[in-house]
């Protein structure tokens, strides 16, 4: 990272912070085609997004090669389209990723890119803008910027209104974003409003059992929470742990099954993989432990409840790979299993996941041959 000289300027030409659009002063010495107004913004877009597209940007933002025929501009027009599609997408995710995390100001850099490839694809008008405003907007509000998310969800809504091809999936996200406004504004009737309205337009794209429309589930319990009716809550969260589960747990009986076939087909059958992306494993651990964290504090005399959380996080960190993070849920489960009636489905279940858990971590497998003896 070095610093930009006038002499460096082309004439006639404004350099501007990828941050802020403030004049520019700084540059990427990397990459040598992104320009920032100060070193505080140089590292607050290095550590969001920057290293990941760092060399991406080179063919972007520089000048396109000389084509000796139409076929060859076409072609090249065509990978230069592709390449802003895929960072469209990448920057969209990674941003998603941060708000799941809970790292508001990380995100906001990468939002950014999403919104400005987005314009670069499709237009100022265009509804595919929608889903970056939303970004920012929903990070604006866990920064506690409420009237920053409020001018972001209203360029929006405003984008919706002119727009002739808004589907349901972006319908469901604005709703989304328009019940974490209202509940940050401690507005909570209208939060459970639009709340309502991402649930119906998420389970018309997804269905009312799909992960992707859980996370409605999940704010609205959130909503209940800050309401003080916790049986509704704790509803709403049992049903989110249930499709969570039955998501999760197809990976583990898919894996038990393989367990069966002969070795050559076992070592293929047993690699590890969610089939989610990283913002989709952030946001499904942001939801699954904060509600385990709620059923530890407030359900004490629910100990089924405990049981099949815990036990659904203990999953999702094995097939995340989080081994030792899985065996200590596991075991936690399993003990838990065993002081419940009627309960040795459970029991047998957590076995297996152990000796799942043992396959990926030898230490582990002293432990789980232990558990396993319990159940003779």
């Amino acid at each position: 990272m070095t610093e930009i000289y006038p002499l460096a300027v082309p004439k006639g030409r404004k350099l501007k912070c990828e941050v802020c659009d403030a004049p520019a002063e700084r540059m990427c010495a990397a990459c040598t085609v992104t320009y920032y107004c100060g070193i505080a913004h140089q590292r607050a877009d290095w550590v969001s997004i920057h290293e990941k597209i760092c060399q991406l940007l080179i063919p972007l933002r520089t000048t396109m090669p000389f084509y000796n025929s139409e076929e060859e501009r076409r072609h090249g027009r065509e990978q230069l389209l592709q390449r802003q599609k895929h960072l469209i997408e990448l920057c969209y995710k990674v941003a998603q990723k941060y708000l799941f995390e809970g790292k508001h100001e990380e995100s906001v850099p990468a939002a950014l890119h999403s919104l400005r490839f987005r314009t670069n694809v499709y237009g100022l008008n265009s509804v595919q803008l929608v889903p970056a405003y939303l970004l920012l907007s929903e990070a604006s509000i866990g920064l506690g910027h409420v009237v920053q998310a409020e001018e972001y969800l209203s360029q929006a809504q405003w984008t919706v209104l002119k727009s002739t091809d808004c589907n349901n999936e972006i319908q469901s996200l604005m709703h989304r974003n328009l019940g974490l406004l209202y509940t940050a504004k401690e507005e909570y009737e209208e939060a459970r409003y639009h709340l309502a309205n991402d649930i119906y337009f998420a389970s018309c794209v997804y269905g009312s059992e799909d992960i992707r429309t859980s996370g409605g589930y999940f704010l609205m319990g959130n909503v209940f929470i800050h309401q003080n009716k916790m049986d509704i809550a704790d509803s709403l969260y049992t049903k989110v742990t249930e499709i969570w589960h039955t998501y999760l747990d197809q990976h583990v009986q898919n894996q038990l099954s393989a367990r069966k076939q002969p070795a050559d087909i076992l070592a293929k059958e047993l690699e590890n993989d969610t089939g989610l992306d990283e913002a989709q494993e952030a946001e499904a651990v942001h939801i699954l432990e904060t509600i385990l964290e709620i059923r530890e504090n407030t359900g004490k005399e629910k100990p089924a409840s405990i049981l099949f959380i815990l036990k659904t996080v203990a999953i999702l960190h094995y097939l995340m790979m989080n081994i030792s993070k899985a065996h200590e849920l596991a075991v936690k489960a399993y003990l838990l299993s065993k002081e419940l009636p009627n309960k040795e489905d459970v029991t047998e279940a957590l076995r297996d996941l152990l000796g799942l858990i043992a396959s990926k971590d030898p230490v582990t497998l002293k432990a789980a041959k232990f558990f396993a003896g319990q159940g003779q």
